[in-house]
């Protein structure tokens, strides 16, 4: 099962969500979107919340609303995190999370910790928590399905734009013929317009002479 939230209004029109345990937790790592960003208490056990950004988003879009929606999510469900004051939050891309074999259930580490950010979380604001879980919708998704149809979009998308680049090219290719052609056809004239008026100087020559010999 998997909680979903609504963002404050203000924020924009964002979805966080989070699993119900662990093992919901293992198929959010696996089955993220790229627009996805993770959160979880710093050196703290807790719920792995995720807000979905828009397409084309990195993490510095998020807004200060939406970070401290994110942050008093995670540290409302965190067993530990929810009862002291002052904790850190991190936060970075589910692509940047890593997932090995020898990991339990649910734990995962970071490929690149430069991609991780931290922000601090100095007490749990009721208000916050109370907003979003007044907007908690419960679903049983299935991510793996809801995965595949995103890349079999992204893989239409991409054929797509290679069968418009193609187009495009040889849209280009016919001009440059077209091109290649009025070039040509426009030095032919030239050509032939040099030739016609040296016959009639030769012609003109010609006659001059003739009218020469006749007086």
């Amino acid at each position: 099962m998997v909680f979903y939230f609504k963002a404050r209004p203000e924020a924009g029109d964002y979805v966080i969500f989070m699993g119900l345990d662990k093992y919901e937790n293992e198929e959010l790592i696996k089955y993220g979107f790229p627009e996805d960003i993770w959160f979880h208490v710093d050196k703290m056990s807790s719920a792995h919340v995720y807000v979905r950004l828009h397409k084309g988003q990195t993490m510095d879009d998020i807004s200060e609303g939406l970070l401290e929606d994110c942050a008093q999510l995670v540290k409302a469900n965190s067993i530990q995190g929810n009862k002291v004051n002052n904790i850190d939050v991190v936060y970075t891309p589910w692509q940047n999370l890593k997932k090995t074999a020898s990991m339990d259930v649910g734990q995962v580490s970071f490929h690149n910790s430069k991609m991780v950010r931290t922000v601090r979380v100095e007490k749990r604001i009721n208000e916050i928590v109370n907003r979003l879980n007044r907007t908690k919708v419960e679903r049983t998704p299935d991510l793996k399905a809801e995965r595949e149809a995103v890349n079999a979009a992204e893989r239409a998308e991409r054929k797509q734009q290679l069968r418009d680049k193609k187009r495009r090219e040889e849209i280009e290719r016919l001009e440059k013929e077209r091109q290649a052609e009025v070039r040509s056809y426009k030095n032919l004239m030239v050509a032939e317009n040099m030739t016609s008026n040296k016959e009639i100087a030769s012609t003109s020559k010609s006659l001059q002479e003739l009218e020469e010999d006749f007086m």
